[in-house]
C-alpha cells in the first residue's frame, strides 16, 4: 500500500512540474524540450527506483532480429556510444556502477538496463504526446527539437540498452558456466 501511495505521489508531482514548465516556458522551442526532458528524467528514475520491478516478461529479451546487435550498429550505436564517452556520460555512469566481473556486479548492470530502458520509453511516449500536441496546434517546425531531443534522449538510450544487455547476459552465462565446472571438479 505504501509503495503505491508513493508511486502515485510520484506521479502527482511528475504531472505538477510538467505543468509548471508549460506555464512558464511554453511547449516550443529547444529549451522547453530539453527542460522537459530532464525534468522527466529525474521524475522517472524516481518511479522506476520506486516500483523495483522484476522485469520478467519476454519484451527484456533478446529478439531473434537484435542477435549480436548488427541492426543496432547499422543504426549508428556504436557513434552514440562515443558521443556519451566525448559528453563525459560514461566516466559518469561507470563511476555510479563500476563494472565488476562477478555475477553480482554483472546481475545488477544487467537489471539497470531494463530499468533504464523502462524508464526512456516512459519518456518517450510523453515526449512524443506533446510533439503531437505542437505539431497540431502550433507547427511541425515548432515540434522539432520535442522530435529531435527525444531521438538523442530517450530512443538511443532505449537501443544501447537493448545492444549492451544480451552481452551482460552471455558473460554471465560464461561466468556460470565456469563456476559449475569450478564446484564439479
Amino acid at each position: 500500500m505504501r509503495k503505491i501511495i508513493l508511486l502515485s505521489l510520484i506521479i502527482f508531482v511528475t504531472i505538477g512540474l510538467v505543468y509548471a514548465l508549460v506555464f512558464y516556458i511554453g511547449v516550443e522551442g529547444f529549451l522547453f524540450a530539453w527542460v522537459l526532458n530532464f525534468v522527466l528524467m529525474m521524475c522517472v528514475l524516481t518511479f522506476t527506483e520506486t516500483l523495483k520491478s522484476n522485469f520478467v516478461s519476454n519484451y527484456y529479451k533478446e529478439k531473434v532480429w537484435e542477435r549480436r546487435g548488427k541492426i543496432y550498429e547499422k543504426l549508428g550505436i556504436n557513434l552514440f556510444r562515443k558521443l556519451l564517452v566525448l559528453v563525459g556520460w560514461e566516466k559518469l555512469n561507470k563511476k555510479a556502477n563500476p563494472v565488476k566481473n562477478n555475477i553480482e556486479a554483472l546481475t545488477h548492470l544487467e537489471y539497470r538496463t531494463k530499468q533504464s530502458e523502462l524508464g526512456h520509453i516512459i519518456i518517450f511516449f510523453i515526449v512524443l504526446c506533446f510533439a503531437i500536441y505542437v505539431t497540431i496546434v502550433f507547427s511541425f517546425t515548432e515540434s522539432l527539437w520535442l522530435l529531435f531531443l527525444n531521438v538523442i534522449l530517450n530512443v538511443y538510450p532505449i537501443l544501447l540498452q537493448r545492444y549492451n544487455r544480451p552481452r551482460l547476459q552471455r558473460a554471465l552465462e560464461l561466468i556460470k558456466h565456469k563456476q559449475g565446472r569450478l564446484h564439479n571438479s
